[in-house]
This record gives C-alpha cells, sequence and structure tokens, in this order.
C-alpha cells in the first residue's frame, strides 16, 4: 500500500491564521478590545441622533428599511439616512466582534477567560439588532426604546471586562482566591454598590427619557410619567451615586491600592461631569448634541465603573512572599 501524505498547508495560510487566532495576546487583540468596546460606546451616540432628530422610523419596517428595499431610497430624506446609517453600524460592530471572538479563542493560557465574554457580546449584540427591529415595529414603544438603551450599556459592561482582562494577560483568579480582607474588602463593596447605583440612576434615566419629548418621532408614545418630576426623580440616585464614589476613591487612596485609586478618580470625574451636563441640559430645553453627550457618558461610566470592580479584585489579592 502506498503510504498517504497528509496535505501541506500553505505558508501564507498558516501565517494568516496565527494573525486572526494567535496563541497569546497579541497587537492585534488588543486593538480588537479596544475597537470593541469604543464602537459599542459610539453607537450609543448615533443611536441617540436618531432618536434625536426624528429619524426613528426613518426606515418604517424591519429588517427591510422599506416594504420594498433592504437600503433607504432617496426620497425617504435624511431620515432615511440617519436611521439605515445606525442598523449599517450594528453590521460593522458583528464584524469586529466576530474578529475578536477568534482572536481570543485559542489564547493561552485558558485562565484569562476571554472567550466566553467576546462570544456573549456578539450574542448580545444580535439580540440587540433584534430589539431595535421591535421598537420600529412597535412605533418606538418608549419601554422598549429603554429595554434597548439597557442592553448597549450591558454590551458595554462586558465589553470593558474583555478589555480589562486582554490589557492585564494573566490569568483570572479562581473563584475561591480569597482577597486581603482587611485591605481590599471594603474597597470592593463600595465598587460594587457604586456599579449597582450606576445602573439604578442609568435605569431611572431610561424611564426620564421615555417621559421627555425626543420620542425619536412626532407619532410615538410617551409612557405617561410626568418629565419634570422624572428629571427631579433622576438625580436622587446621581447624588447618592456622587457620594458612594467620592467614598470609594477616598478609600482607594487611604488603603494605597494605586490602580483602584486612578480608576475611581477617572470613574468619580466622569460621574461629575455627567451631573453637569445633566443639568445644563434640564435647564436649556434638553438640546440635541448635549443629551447625545449625556448618553455617551453613561454608558461611558458603566465601563468605568465595572473596570473598578475589576481592578480591585485584582490588585486586592494578598500578594505571594
Amino acid at each position: 500500500m502506498t503510504a498517504q501524505v497528509a496535505p501541506v498547508r500553505p505558508p501564507r495560510a498558516d501565517a494568516l491564521r496565527a494573525r486572526v487566532m494567535p496563541t497569546g495576546i497579541t497587537r492585534y487583540t488588543r486593538f480588537l478590545a479596544w475597537a470593541s468596546l469604543i464602537a459599542n460606546i459610539a453607537i450609543v451616540g448615533t443611536g441617540g441622533l436618531v432618536r434625536l432628530t426624528g429619524s426613528g422610523l426613518g426606515c418604517p419596517t424591519w429588517p427591510y428599511c422599506t416594504d420594498e428595499s433592504l437600503i433607504n431610497t432617496p426620497e425617504m430624506g435624511i431620515h432615511g439616512v440617519i436611521e439605515f446609517g445606525n442598523r449599517l453600524l450594528t453590521f460593522i460592530l458583528c464584524v469586529i466582534a466576530l474578529l475578536l471572538f477568534l482572536a481570543v479563542l485559542r489564547v493561552r493560557p485558558r485562565g484569562m477567560r476571554l472567550a466566553v465574554p467576546a462570544f456573549s457580546i456578539g450574542v448580545l449584540i444580535i439580540v440587540q439588532a433584534i430589539v431595535g427591529g421591535i421598537t420600529v415595529l412597535t412605533g418606538l414603544n418608549p419601554d422598549i426604546v429603554g429595554l434597548h438603551f439597557l442592553i448597549s450599556g450591558l454590551i458595554v459592561a462586558i465589553a470593558a471586562v474583555l478589555l480589562f482582562r486582554v490589557r492585564r494577560g494573566e490569568p483570572v483568579p479562581e473563584s475561591g482566591t480569597r482577597l486581603d480582607v482587611s485591605r481590599a474588602g471594603l474597597v470592593l463593596t463600595l465598587a460594587v454598590v457604586v456599579n449597582v447605583w450606576v445602573w439604578v440612576t442609568v435605569f431611572v434615566g431610561a424611564l426620564t427619557t421615555g417621559s421627555g419629548p425626543h420620542a425619536g418621532d412626532s407619532a410615538a408614545s410617551r409612557n405617561g410619567l410626568d418629565p419634570v418630576v422624572m428629571q427631579h426623580v433622576h438625580s436622587w440616585p446621581a447624588y447618592i451615586l456622587l457620594a458612594c464614589s467620592l467614598a470609594f476613591a477616598a478609600l482607594a487612596a487611604v488603603r494605597r491600592f494605586p490602580a483602584t485609586r486612578r480608576v475611581s478618580l477617572g470613574l468619580l470625574a466622569l460621574i461629575v461631569a455627567q451631573a453637569a451636563v445633566g443639568i445644563w441640559q434640564a435647564r436649556t430645553g434638553l438640546p440635541i448634541t448635549l443629551v447625545i453627550v449625556h448618553m455617551v457618558l453613561a454608558v461611558t461610566t458603566i465601563a468605568v465603573a465595572t473596570t473598578a470592580v475589576a481592578t480591585i479584585r485584582r490588585e486586592g489579592r494578598p500578594q505571594r512572599a
């Protein structure tokens, strides 16, 4: 019998596979991790532009833009361009998510836990696209629009965790690994409390938006809440969040966790900026630019707050002799 010879893979194919599916953290992996976070934050801004320019029904159906056309038509004007442009960005997010998943799939050691969050981002982007379609099919129901925004926040949080792990390039501590409770326990608790209040503030903000004037289309319904009252209600968890973030930053400095202190100060600066923009937009009639900035700052705050928890969990472990 003649021995069978295994086919020889072309060198270029091996080089491409090594680049697209590396076995370690590379510059390409870090680029994609950053791209995933930035793009998922950016689409919140473009989604806000869709709503704030009254383009929410620029494409009146889904998944097609019209009953006959997948893309917008000239007759649909600028609203069709804005809405379809935002849909097109979802496709770009899917491409980034796929490339990122492939880039972390073979990374060693496995303990870095990169594949699951990368896969989760891709799945949630698809879920987000479906929810976006439902918002169109329900005539921009404010509750579904709010859910649409909250899912974006969740994607950003996962992308922030993934970026943190890629940048660290080391195994994630096992669930049984204990913190140095005497030094880091309270700091971690405050980091978690801050995250809770970030999400409470964002949730109440979504309800406030659902009561306000920017519905995405003149025919879209509102949630029936009083927008003036909701602006005040929205400020209550925001002030609690500010107090908790101050305590978190102070304790991180006192307990001498330098990496956590840097993240906490960045988080505190974001929360102060977000509060300033929120007050400014409320007093100037909710101008489009300020509302978009407010939305982008909200999900950026989610990213940094999530990173703060991951940072103290790593930095708070007892140092080995």
